[in-house]
């Protein structure tokens, strides 16, 4: 049985997760509306991939006899300026959620809830990936985007992200 503070960030975080899918696909929104179609599939593949991480989390605390509780999911609330902005508040997002994961992670320790460490280091290794990928969008979209015909190529570049489940088994 899991620790009660472990369960409480553990529904938390599906909310969090759920939140991350909202903002994403908010943003796969405004890039949609600018006709900058590779941003938006970055975005939808990385909405499919943050609700898909919180169905992780709940299916995690019911394959331990736990409840999963939901709670409201803000909407988004950030209106961009230019097409550089979402892409840091990306970056800044998934920084958060690092941090949030961590939490979990030091809490699961303190309560040596080994079961429940093993389950978060797929996602501890997931968010390095996640923050990896933010941020090179920040790179490549200073390096190339000044230029029509190289945000032109960056736009066609992300157009190729496909969507891929997870891999983490449940136990």
């Amino acid at each position: 049985m899991l620790k009660p503070e472990v369960v409480r960030l553990l529904n938390e975080q599906i909310n969090k997760e759920f939140y991350s899918a909202y903002l994403y696909m908010d943003m796969a929104n405004y890039y949609a509306d600018q006709s900058l179609n590779g941003f938006e599939n970055w975005f939808f593949v990385q909405m499919q991939e943050e609700r898909d991480h919180a169905l992780l989390f709940r299916q995690y605390l019911l394959n331990n006899g736990e409840s999963v509780i939901l709670s409201e999911i803000a909407a988004p609330f950030k209106k961009y300026e230019n097409f550089r902005e979402p892409l840091v508040e990306a970056l800044e997002h998934e920084q958060y959620v690092t941090a949030s994961i961590n939490a979990i992670y030091e809490e699961a320790y303190i309560n040596k809830d080994f079961r429940t460490m093993q389950f978060l280091d797929w996602f501890i290794k997931e968010q390095g990936e996640e923050e990896k990928n933010a941020d090179d969008n920040i790179k490549k979209f200073d390096l190339f985007a000044g230029d029509p015909k190289g945000l032109y190529m960056l736009d066609n570049e992300l157009k190729a992200r496909v969507y891929a489940a997870p891999s983490l088994v449940l136990e």
